[in-house]
């Protein structure tokens, strides 16, 4: 699994990881939320983005991405559903790291690209049920700004 960074280019997980430490020992006095969150691209195919957001709140943060491209996935439902579960993929895998690291105290929410206005206020339940009985706090837009802004910008 690569990630890019603006900061740092191509990344592997484990790079990466490093760097979101590396990133809260700099200044360990200060809150940190670690935010997960996935867009998708509907094109000939349909490109994912996960995003990985280290906050240090009231401080700005860092961020890394994953792009890929898969078949094409017309159904919306599906769509949102998979982008979840990319974030779900991620955010397990950065878990278990922060668990064997020391910070498993660190909040870790998943950022869903749904939100109470147009064809998604469907599936809210159903993808904020599926975040939330994985152990994670869900964040729909317009709050879900890791799905919504960040892995939104590098989708296109």
């Amino acid at each position: 699994m690569e990630f890019i960074s603006p900061t740092y280019g191509k990344l592997s997980f484990e790079r990466m990881f490093r760097q979101i430490v590396r990133y809260i020992q700099e200044d360990p006095d200060r809150q940190y939320h670690l935010i997960i969150g996935t867009d998708s691209l509907l094109g000939d195919e349909t490109t994912f983005v996960t995003a990985v957001i280290i906050h240090r709140l009231g401080r700005g943060g860092r961020y890394f991405y994953r792009k890929f491209r898969n078949r094409k996935i017309e159904s919306l439902r599906q769509r949102i559903l998979y982008e979840a579960s990319l974030s779900l993929e991620v955010a397990s895998q950065i878990s278990s790291e922060l668990a064997k690291n020391g910070f498993s105290d660190l909040p870790v929410e998943i950022h869903l690209d749904v939100g109470n206005n147009g064809e998604t206020k469907k599936i809210i339940r159903e993808v904020v049920g599926m975040v939330t009985g994985s152990g994670y706090a869900a964040v729909i837009k317009p709050e879900a700004y890791g799905a919504s802004k960040v892995a939104d910008k590098h989708s296109k």
